[in-house]
């Protein structure tokens, strides 16, 4: 679904290290993954047909010239099958005990372009215009704040680079699941917190960044397909200033239905 291409666009200007508060956030993030990570890595993909397109449509979209980086890489399942098509693939997440798995995985079945560290997606430390590419596959829902993610991807990424993501939209389920079984798996420990919006908001949180929507796509071949697949791209022209849009106001919920190293 191509839309229109800007030629100058508006970003926001990089800030400074996380508050305590979002320091804090980010560590119970890190502790609820740390502890479901073996059972995380052990649970078979519910979708492989959808798996394996997402696959080879990122394939066709990757090519040995580039620089990756992978936000939110789980266990590194999908880190090692597309960094073999880059030229270097960084892979990260916030949760230790994820990055372990995927370093235990690495050095099982080597990948010279690959590397694995623990970092989050929503604190600096990406570098600026460092990457060709920039993957987030089934965690732009699980991020504290969406502009702020989708504000550190567009700057870790060079002019006309891609941003290639596969997110599910909670607010596109049966109400009854992010209104009143997703609040309960949250309170009870076995989900975390997740941002709920419709595709079109999703849309228009990357719009907001500037970054030019490429193609819109569902892989799922199971039931209702919630998860969108969208590649977006830095225009080339891309002015370092003031963002001229403010975010949209988002829901939360919590979602056990979780695959975030798996498109």
């Amino acid at each position: 679904m191509p839309t229109t291409t800007t030629t100058a666009v508006a970003a926001a200007p990089a800030d400074s290290a996380p508050s305590t508060q979002a320091r804090a956030a980010m560590a119970r993030k890190a502790l609820f993954w740390d502890r479901i990570a073996p059972k995380y890595a052990a649970d078979p993909i519910a979708d492989m047909a959808g798996y394996e397109a997402t696959l080879q449509r990122v394939q066709a979209l990757l090519s040995p010239e580039q620089d990756v980086l992978e936000i939110g890489c789980g266990t590194g399942t999908t880190a090692l099958r597309l960094a073999p098509f880059t030229r270097s693939l960084h892979a990260t997440d916030v949760s230790a005990g994820m990055v372990a798995i995927a370093q235990g995985k690495l050095a099982a079945q080597p990948v010279p372009q690959l590397r694995f560290a623990v970092a989050d997606a929503e604190a600096p430390g990406f570098g600026e215009q460092a990457y060709d590419v920039v993957l987030a596959f089934n965690v732009l829902h699980l991020v504290g704040d969406l502009d702020h993610t989708l504000q550190r991807a567009v700057q870790a990424l060079r002019p006309g680079g891609l941003l290639i993501s596969k997110t599910p939209c909670i607010a596109e389920m049966n109400p009854l699941i992010p209104w009143l079984a997703l609040p309960l798996m949250r309170a009870i420990g076995k989900a975390p917190a997740v941002l709920s919006f419709e595709g079109p908001e999703l849309h228009a949180a990357m719009a907001g960044q500037g970054l030019d929507i490429v193609s819109v796509e569902r892989h799922g071949t199971r039931g209702k397909d919630i998860r969108l697949f969208i590649v977006a791209r830095k225009p080339v022209a891309f002015h370092d200033a003031p963002s001229r849009l403010l975010p949209l106001p988002r829901r939360r919920s919590a979602d056990p239905f979780i695959n975030r190293g798996n498109p």
